[in-house]
């Protein structure tokens, strides 16, 4: 695929529509909708021509160079719409979770100065009631029809598109430095913070995932992360851009619906980040497990204590990678190296680990994980209007991931905690994953996530084990009696001491379990967590 500038998104998607215009670009798949209504299909032309009629429309509304929107909405063809669209008028998009609570939404909003926001209709409450107290915002868009009554100030999504796109605007291209989007770190540990992502730095980190990953020209990839996350738009989107692969979208993740969507598309490759594979891996065997065609597995934090398990069971390879949405990149391709490894950094990057002195560490010694080009260029982030944090994610030309691994002798990486979230029990740290797996072949759960809580002994650095639990419904019905059976079918002891009953695990848009919020929780409710029963109470109650 010849392309004159491959440096933003509407070149790739220009050349795909010349080439292959009327080949499927894009399946996007509301599993709450009935059917015949929940899919939506894009062919390459028919992507480049709403992109470009868009960009149209926005530009005789007077958005352009200098001005931001916002995107609050799930996986939708109008996200990837506007994401072309950008590159062509110098439209910076913020894309944001839908789910976001209004007072988070409210200080993006804010924080970024957009004009214009665009929101699905669940979403659209949450934006009127913030509009308020963000002055910079000039307009207001709702996907499908305005609400009932009319909102002030609101349009239909497809009031901004032009009914022909202007030959001049579609031959547009922004600079490749120039800003593209705004995207929001996850916020697990405070206020998110805005990284700027230049049209430049999407397209070669999706070129370095779509070889780093082996994408094959046959490939159809899946993924039900949110497209407001660096996930998704890069290993997935992006990668199937820069090689023209057809891709599939859930509107939103489901572990009961994934299998069956990959089946009936025909998918080869899908994406999953580590609470998403506890959850699937909690589901019971089925007959129906290795019924499909995908034949890779890009994870991101597979546990250990099932990654042998999760592969011989659904018949898949898992290519284990970790990544920051600042940058950085380490990969163990199937089959290669110790299992429970986040891999080695590709050729092109370097690493470190350091103490809190910043002083490496030797093989086998925890360290924050630090990532460099391998030529000596300096690492480059930049935050939205946060000059100092910029500069100390980047101290010394390298990128100070906040993450804490260690090196076996041989090289092969290992992820340990994010700094400030590592379990500590009686002086030793405790393994998360190996309790979640044993509290997940019981049977009884649907989902779940073990994190700490500071510890009632408050001995400095210490913690309580909590495992926020899901219960399947062929649990017992009576909370205490679940976790009485729980306790009862495991085959060993696990360190526990509370659980915490939930109908749903609250979950950031790339579907990490957010510990924060249920800290939180669980200091503000204490009464909802169950003490763990000792092994003594369960054999005689």
């Amino acid at each position: 695929m010849a392309l004159a500038n491959p440096h933003t998104i509407a070149d790739l998607v220009e050349a795909l529509a010349r080439e292959r215009g009327d080949s499927r670009a894009l399946t996007f798949i509301d599993h709450a909708a009935p059917p015949a209504q929940g899919t939506e299909h894009r062919t390459w032309a028919q992507l480049w021509d709403a992109a470009t009629r868009l960009a149209t429309g926005l530009a005789a509304q007077g958005y352009g160079p200098g001005d931001r929107a916002a995107l609050l909405m799930a996986n939708h063809p109008e996200f990837v719409e506007l994401l072309i669209a950008s590159s062509l008028i110098g439209l910076t998009l913020v894309p944001i979770d839908p789910r976001t609570p209004p007072e988070r939404l409210a200080y993006m909003l804010t924080k970024t100065r957009c004009a214009l926001l665009v929101a699905e209709p669940p979403a659209l409450p949450s934006a009127l009631a913030v509009r308020p107290s963000c002055p910079s915002l000039r307009g207001v868009a709702v996907l499908g029809e305005p609400p009932e009554p009319p909102a002030q100030g609101v349009v239909p999504y497809r009031s901004l598109l032009a009914h022909t796109a202007s030959p001049a605007i579609a031959a547009q291209r922004r600079p490749a430095d120039e800003d593209m989007q705004i995207l929001f770190t996850s916020g697990t540990t405070g206020h998110p913070k805005g990284i700027i992502y230049s049209h430049r730095k999407f397209t070669d980190t999706a070129r370095l995932a779509a070889t780093a990953f082996g994408y094959r020209p046959d490939d159809r990839l899946y993924s039900g992360l949110s497209l407001t996350h660096a996930n998704a738009q890069l290993v997935t989107l992006g990668a199937a851009l820069v090689r023209g692969l057809p891709v599939v979208f859930s509107r939103r993740f489901s572990k009961s619906r994934m299998w069956q969507t990959v089946r009936e598309h025909r998918c080869t490759s899908l994406t999953l980040l580590g609470g998403m594979t506890t959850a699937i891996y909690c589901a019971p065997p089925t007959p129906a497990d290795r019924e499909h065609e995908v034949r890779l597995v890009v994870s991101a934090g597979m546990p250990a204590t099932i990654w042998s398990d999760f592969e011989h069971r659904f018949g898949v390879s898992l290519l284990e990678f970790y990544g920051t949405a600042e940058g950085g990149l380490t990969m163990k391709p199937p089959g290669v190296g110790p299992l429970g490894s986040i891999g080695r950094p590709p050729p092109t990057l370097s690493i470190r680990i350091v103490d809190d002195a910043g002083q490496d560490v030797a093989p086998g010694a925890r360290g924050q994980l630090l990532i460099r080009a391998a030529d000596g260029t300096p690492f480059r982030v930049s935050y939205v209007d946060e000059p100092e944090a910029s500069e100390a994610k980047c101290r010394d030309g390298w990128l100070w991931t906040g993450d804490v691994v260690h090196r076996d002798a041989d090289g092969w990486l290992y992820f340990d905690f994010r700094m400030g979230h590592g379990i500590r029990r009686n002086g030793d740290f405790i393994d998360a994953a190996f309790i979640e797996k044993s509290l997940a072949e019981t049977g009884l759960v649907d989902d779940v996530f073990v994190f700490g809580v500071p510890a009632v002994s408050r001995v400095p650095g210490e913690s309580d084990v909590v495992a926020a639990v899901v219960f399947a419904q062929h649990a017992p019905p009576n909370e205490k009696l679940a976790v009485a059976a729980l306790r009862a079918a495991l085959p060993r002891p696990v360190v526990l001491q509370q659980v915490l009953p939930l109908k749903a695990i609250p979950k950031t848009a790339s579907e990490k379990p957010l510990a924060r919020v249920l800290s939180q929780t669980l200091a503000e409710q204490p009464g909802l967590a169950l003490d763990w029963p000792a092994a003594q109470a369960v054999a005689t109650s």
